[in-house]
């Protein structure tokens, strides 16, 4: 991240905190109206939902404006170039080398930013079980040493991942587990895996509340995983029917 977005989000972070009374407690994130084949997905709950371990203005700026360009990018590339419209964004990522020349690097990370926020959004709750249950549990406890020890490679691979990325569970159609790192907006899906959840390491997910502590941050987010919706998604891997 350069100086100038540095200083522009540590002075969106301090009107944040002046201004926190003031922000409604019940407003919900809207995805915008889309304007082609990709649209914006909504979040389900409101941006201030995941304080204090996330705050409201960083949902707000990532999940709308963030993830909100690369659903514009994405638009923008369908215009011309129908392939991004017709086909799934797992078979696109799969397949991005094939795309069109004049358009891969773009929608590739592009389309890599929207599968990876889609999930996000999704595997993040307010309030939500604490931990893992059932046959989703044995699978950590068999393939990954336990929950504890989940969350400290976790946090650990997520921590040394240099420059921007994502950490992820993985997760294939027999239900086994692997933690993984990707640079930028990539994602395992590019390698024909499942991903199960991952958490955002890039600065913009994390900067306003935590600044330069990204173990911190990590260490945090826990408190908001979605279990239920993480073992939902364990067993649309199992089926075959997991998308991003």
């Amino acid at each position: 991240m350069n100086v100038q977005l540095s200083r522009r989000l540590f002075l969106a972070g301090a009107a944040v905190s002046a201004g926190a009374s003031a922000l409604p407690r019940k407003v919900f994130a809207q995805a915008a109206a889309p304007t082609g084949p990709f649209a914006l997905p909504q979040l389900g709950y409101a941006f201030n939902a995941l304080e204090p371990h996330i705050d409201a203005m960083t949902m707000e700026i990532h999940s709308q404006r963030h993830h909100g360009s690369f659903i514009a990018n994405l638009n923008n590339f369908a215009k011309d170039h129908g392939v991004l419209a017709n086909g799934s964004v797992p078979r696109l990522l799969a397949e991005w080398q094939q795309l069109p020349e004049a358009i891969r690097m773009g929608a590739k990370n592009s389309l890599g930013g929207h599968a990876n926020h889609a999930m996000f959004w999704q595997v993040m709750t307010p309030g939500g079980a604490k931990a893992p249950e059932g046959e989703l549990k044995a699978a950590i406890d068999r393939y990954l040493g336990g929950f504890d020890k989940l969350k400290a490679d976790f946090n650990g691979t997520g921590g040394r991942l240099f420059g921007s990325g994502w950490v992820f569970v993985t997760v294939s159609k027999d239900g086994r587990l692997a933690i993984v790192s990707k640079p930028n907006q990539d994602t395992p899906l590019m390698d024909g895996q499942m991903v199960l959840f991952g958490n955002d390491v890039w600065e913009h997910a994390y900067y306003l509340k935590y600044q330069n502590r990204r173990p911190e941050y990590l260490a945090n987010w826990w408190n908001v995983a979605n279990w239920s919706r993480i073992g939902e998604r364990y067993a649309a891997a199992k089926a075959g029917t997991l998308e991003i």
